[in-house]
Order: structure tokens, then C-alpha cells, then sequence
């Protein structure tokens, strides 16, 4: 089984992947764009992109694909991220002007980043950003990455753990060209837009707390083409044929101008 990541080999999509599945080949790709098309496609059976961080938020554009693309959420995972300041070989923590890595990686590292009082570099990718810098040769520049990234391309960590907040979890979804029944405990994650009428939001919310279903996470985004109006991704515990959950939805789907199910799959257990 063929399972897409975005990043170099080293990235935390594949420490994901690799902790996430049984045994698959762990496929790289440049961007989550192209992550999606493989997927789709049918280049690869799956695909694995992070969708929030505990301390950095949401990863809005893999919000974005999700609704561009007629894919599944089938599973989700966990990732307690540890955050390595990679150099090379010889180099000390003070002789270090400039960090570069993937943007979520520099935001989660903001206050050590500022307290070392160095310059930072936004690029694709946390594994690639060693990479880059074994190939550009400077020696004053460090990289944000894994452990794994840092033993793969053969560099020097400088100093581990150096996230902002240590209960640094991101949490990644599996996506698929098809449908996969879930087991055990089971979430739903949907993409609404509503009507532009008073009390619209309250009003769509109310059909879960109607029903003692639980909202774990709500996120809006704009609308494109529509300035001022949002599409709003919500999961929430429950499977959607249950007969709750649709009725649920069916009600939603009164105040709805589009309703999607994006997918029911195992929730990932938090106290792992």
C-alpha cells in the first residue's frame, strides 16, 4: 500500500505514517496540493496530511483541498512533535544567525526563536529544510526538524525538545478515494455553509445540543467568491448513520445551502 506525505523522507508525515499504519511504503510529495492529486488520482491507495497543531492551529489550505477534492476521511492520528535545531557538525548554538523550516514548525518554536535572537526562514518542508541546508553549505544557518531528519542527512542536533509548550501534539487525517466503515469509539467531520438569515449559526448548532451530540472542534473559512460568508467545518462524536446523527443533519440541512459529510472514522485515543 502506496501512502502519500507531504515533506522530505524524515518529515513528521512519515513519523506519522510509520506510527499511524502496519506496514506501507511512506510516498513523499512537494506539497499538500500534491498529496491530494496523488490520492485522487489513485497514485497512491491514501494519504496522510496534518489538518491542526496544539499550538499553532489550524492548517487552513489542507481545509481548503479537503473541500476541493471528492475525498474520504477514513482515520486520524495523534503526533506528539519534537522539534530538533539542526547544524552542522562542529557548529555552537551561539554561532547560529538564521533558522529556517516549514512555518508551522517556526510559529511552534516563536519564543525560543526570539529569545536566541535569530533571523528565520519560512520553506516547505521541516525535513527539507536540512536538506537545503546540508546543500547550501551555510554554516551559520540551523534547521527545525526530527531527530530522524537530523540522523538521515547526517547533521548535528543542537538542541532538542525546543518547542514553545511541550504538549505539542499534531494531528494528522487519513484520506481516501473511498469509504471505510469505522470501529469503536467514531467521529464526523462535515462542512456546512448556511443561509444568510438571523441566528443561522446558533440555529445550526442547535440541532447537535439538541440532541446531546458533542461538537469537538468548529472552524470557519471564507467562502471564496463570496465576500463575508463562511463555510464552517464542525466533527463531532457519532457515526452518520446513526439514526441521532441524520437526524441531526437533516435538520442542519434546513439551514444549509450546502451540507458534505467529509467522513465517520475511529477517533484516535487521547490518552496514548
Amino acid at each position: 500500500m502506496k501512502v502519500a506525505f507531504q515533506g522530505e523522507t524524515g518529515a513528521y508525515g512519515e513519523e506519522a505514517g510509520h506510527g499511524y499504519f502496519d506496514s506501507v511504503e511512506m510516498i513523499p510529495y512537494e506539497s499538500f496540493d500534491a498529496v491530494f492529486d496523488a490520492v485522487a488520482s489513485g497514485e497512491c491507495q491514501s494519504g496522510l496530511v496534518p489538518i491542526e497543531n496544539s499550538l499553532a492551529g489550524s492548517i487552513h489550505h489542507n481545509y481548503d483541498l479537503l473541500l476541493r477534492h471528492k475525498l474520504h476521511i477514513v482515520g486520524e492520528y495523534y503526533l506528539r512533535v519534537r522539534h530538533c535545531l539542526i547544524s552542522f557538525p562542529g557548529m555552537k548554538l551561539n554561532e547560529i544567525t538564521q533558522v529556517m523550516s516549514h512555518p508551522q514548525a517556526l510559529g511552534q518554536c516563536d519564543g525560543y526563536l526570539r529569545n536566541l535572537g535569530v533571523k528565520t526562514n519560512a520553506v516547505y518542508d521541516t525535513a527539507g529544510s536540512v536538506k537545503m541546508l546540508k546543500s547550501s553549505g551555510e554554516r551559520n544557518t540551523a534547521a527545525i526538524a526530527s531527530k530522524r531528519a537530523a540522523e538521515i542527512y547526517e547533521m548535528q542536533i543542537l538542541q532538542a525538545g525546543i518547542e514553545d509548550n511541550p504538549e505539542n501534539y499534531t494531528r494528522f487525517i487519513e484520506i481516501t478515494p473511498q469509504i471505510i466503515a469505522p470501529e469503536g469509539d467514531v467521529k464526523t467531520s462535515i462542512v456546512v455553509s448556511l443561509k444568510n438569515i438571523p441566528g443561522a449559526l446558533f440555529k445550526a448548532l442547535s440541532v447537535f445540543a439538541l440532541r446531546d451530540i458533542d461538537l469537538t472542534k468548529i472552524e470557519s473559512r471564507p467562502l471564496a467568491g463570496k465576500p463575508w460568508e463562511y463555510l464552517f467545518y464542525i466533527d463531532f462524536l457519532g457515526i452518520v448513520n446513526e439514526e441521532t446523527v441524520q437526524r441531526a443533519l437533516n435538520h442542519l440541512d434546513e439551514y444549509a445551502i450546502m451540507l458534505r459529510v467529509l467522513g465517520s472514522y475511529t477517533r484516535f485515543p487521547l490518552d496514548t
